[in-house]
C-alpha cells in the first residue's frame, strides 16, 4: 500500500505539472508579401542546372579553382566557426532548460568523531539521499525550454546567414581578382599594340616623314600604360589577401594561380515574395527570436504566482559502518513546500513589462529584416537587368573601337592623320575594354548578391 501511495502521489505531482502554462502561445507574425517582385518583368525563368535546382549554388558559375575554394569555408572560415560555437552554446542551454523538469537527487556522506573530556571517543556516520522537485505548475520552465529551443534555431539560421555570408564574399572576391587577372592580360594586348605604335612612329621619324613629337608621345603613352600594368597587381594582391584571411590563412602562406576569367552570366532566379520568408536565413533568424521573446512573456508572468516543492530525503544515522544501514538507524522525510512572493517593490511587474518590450522590439526588427531582404532582391533585379543591357552596348562599343585603332593606325602609315589621332583611338580602345571587364564582373558580382539575397539555396525546415 505504501507504494502505491508513493505511485499515487508522483502521478498526481506529474497531472499538476502538465497542468497549464501561463503566457500568449506562439503566433507567428504576420507579413503580407507581393505577389510579384517589381523590378521582375521580362526575368527569365528558372532552368535545370541554375541557382537553386540543388547543390552548392557556387556550382553554376562552373569554376572548378572557386569549388575548391567555397569547399575550404565550412572548416577553416573563422566567422564560421564562431557562429557554429555559439550555435552549440544555444544547444546546450536547451539541454540546460530541460532539466528543470526533473528532480535533483543528491547523496551525502560523513563522518565525525567527537571526543568529551575523559569520555571515550564517539563516532558518528551518516549516509542519505535528497531530493528535490520544482513542479512547473505555471509553465515557468516550459516557457523556458521553449525560448531556449527558439534561441537555438535561431543561432542555427544565424550561422546558416554566416556560412552565406562567407561563401559569398569569398566568390565575389574570387571574381574581382579573375578581373585582374583579365586586366593583366588586356594590359599586355595594349602594351605589345603600343610597343608596335612606336617603333612604327620611330621608322616614320627616322625616314623624315614624321616629327619628333610622334615618338615622345608613343613613349609616353608606352611607359603610362606600362605604370597602369605595374599598378594593377596591387589590388590583385589585396584581393588575394582578403581570401586567404576568408579561408582563415595567413596571406603570406597563400596564393590563387592566375587564371582567364569566364564570360558569361548564370541566371538566377529570384523565386516569389512569399517565398523569401523560408528561403533566407536571417529572416528566419529573426523570426526565432521573436518566438524565443514570447516565450519569456510566460516566464515572466509565472513569477506572479507561487511555487511548490517536492523534498525528501532519507538518512541513516549510526555509530558504526558495519550496522549503519538499519531501520533503527533510518530517518526519512517527505513533503511540498509552498512559497509566493508578497512584496518585491514591482520587480516582477517591471519584468513582465521588459519582456513584452522585449517582444514587441523583436517583431519590429523581424519585420525590418523582411523588408530589407525584398529590398536587396528588387536592388539585385534592377541591377542584373540593366547589368546585362550595359553588357550588350559594351560588347558593340569594344568592337567599334578595335576596328577604330586598326583604321586610325593604317591611315598614320598612309600620313593621312596624326598621331595623336592614334592616340585617342588607343586609349578609346583600353577605356573601352576596361569598362567592358568591369561590366563582366558587376554582373558576376551581382549574380552573387542575388544567390545571397534568395538564400542560396538554403531552407527553413532545416531548423525543424
Amino acid at each position: 500500500m505504501r507504494y502505491l501511495h508513493r505511485g499515487a502521489v508522483l502521478a498526481m505531482a506529474l497531472a499538476i505539472v502538465t497542468a497549464c502554462a501561463v503566457g500568449p502561445n506562439y503566433r507567428r507574425p504576420q507579413f503580407d508579401a507581393a505577389a510579384s517582385y517589381k523590378e521582375q518583368d521580362g526575368w527569365k525563368p528558372s532552368e535545370p542546372g541554375e541557382a537553386g535546382s540543388g547543390g552548392p549554388w557556387w556550382r553554376i558559375f562552373n569554376d572548378e579553382a572557386l569549388d575548391e575554394l567555397e569547399r575550404q569555408i565550412d572548416i577553416s572560415n573563422e566567422n564560421v566557426k564562431a557562429a557554429a560555437a555559439a550555435f552549440e552554446e544555444a544547444r546546450a542551454l536547451v539541454s540546460q532548460a530541460r532539466a528543470g523538469f526533473w528532480p535533483l537527487v543528491s547523496a551525502t556522506g560523513s563522518r565525525q568523531r567527537t571526543v568529551m573530556g575523559s569520555a571515550p571517543p564517539h563516532t558518528t556516520n551518516r549516509a542519505g539521499v535528497a531530493a528535490n522537485w520544482d513542479l512547473d505548475i505555471w509553465g515557468q520552465i516550459r516557457r523556458s525550454t521553449e525560448s531556449s529551443r527558439a534561441s537555438a534555431q535561431a543561432s542555427a539560421a544565424a550561422l546558416a546567414a554566416a556560412r552565406l555570408s562567407a561563401q559569398a564574399a569569398l566568390a565575389s572576391d574570387y571574381f574581382e581578382l579573375r578581373a585582374q587577372d583579365q586586366l593583366q592580360t588586356l594590359l599586355s594586348d595594349i602594351v605589345a599594340a603600343q610597343e608596335r605604335s612606336l617603333k612604327i612612329a620611330e621608322n616614320r621619324y627616322r625616314v623624315g616623314v614624321a616629327a619628333k613629337a610622334d615618338v615622345v608621345s608613343a613613349q609616353t603613352q608606352l611607359l603610362s600604360s606600362q605604370a597602369q600594368q605595374v599598378n594593377a597587381k596591387i589590388q590583385r594582391a589585396v584581393l588575394e589577401h582578403a581570401i586567404a584571411v576568408l579561408l582563415g590563412q595567413q596571406p603570406a602562406a597563400f596564393s590563387v594561380q592566375a587564371a582567364t576569367m569566364r564570360s558569361d552570366v548564370p541566371t538566377v532566379p529570384p523565386g516569389l515574395p512569399s517565398t523569401l520568408l523560408e528561403r533566407r536565413p536571417d529572416i528566419a533568424e529573426a523570426e526565432r527570436r521573436v518566438a524565443a521573446a514570447n516565450a519569456q512573456i510566460g516566464v515572466a508572468r509565472s513569477a506572479f504566482f507561487p511555487s511548490l516543492t517536492l523534498s525528501g530525503s532519507d538518512d541513516y544515522t549510526g555509530g558504526t559502518l558495519a550496522k549503519l544501514i538499519r531501520t533503527s538507524n533510518r530517518v526519512w522525510s517527505f513533503g511540498p513546500a509552498l512559497a509566493q512572493t508578497v512584496f518585491d517593490g514591482g520587480l516582477r511587474r517591471a519584468q513582465a513589462a521588459q519582456a513584452r518590450a522585449a517582444y514587441e522590439l523583436s517583431v519590429d526588427t523581424y519585420r525590418q529584416t523582411v523588408l530589407a531582404g525584398f529590398e536587396q532582391v528588387e536592388d539585385e533585379l534592377v541591377t542584373l537587368r540593366v547589368l546585362e543591357q550595359q553588357a550588350s552596348i559594351e560588347d558593340a562599343a569594344v568592337k567599334a573601337a578595335r576596328e577604330a585603332e586598326n583604321l586610325t593606325l593604317n591611315q598614320y602609315k598612309a600620313g593621312t592623320v596624326p598621331y595623336s589621332s592614334v592616340i585617342a583611338a588607343q586609349t578609346t580602345r583600353l577605356n573601352t575594354e576596361e569598362t567592358a571587364l568591369t561590366v563582366l564582373v558587376d554582373r558576376l558580382t551581382a549574380s552573387v548578391a542575388m544567390i545571397e539575397a534568395v538564400g542560396g539555396g538554403w531552407n527553413g525546415s532545416q531548423l525543424r
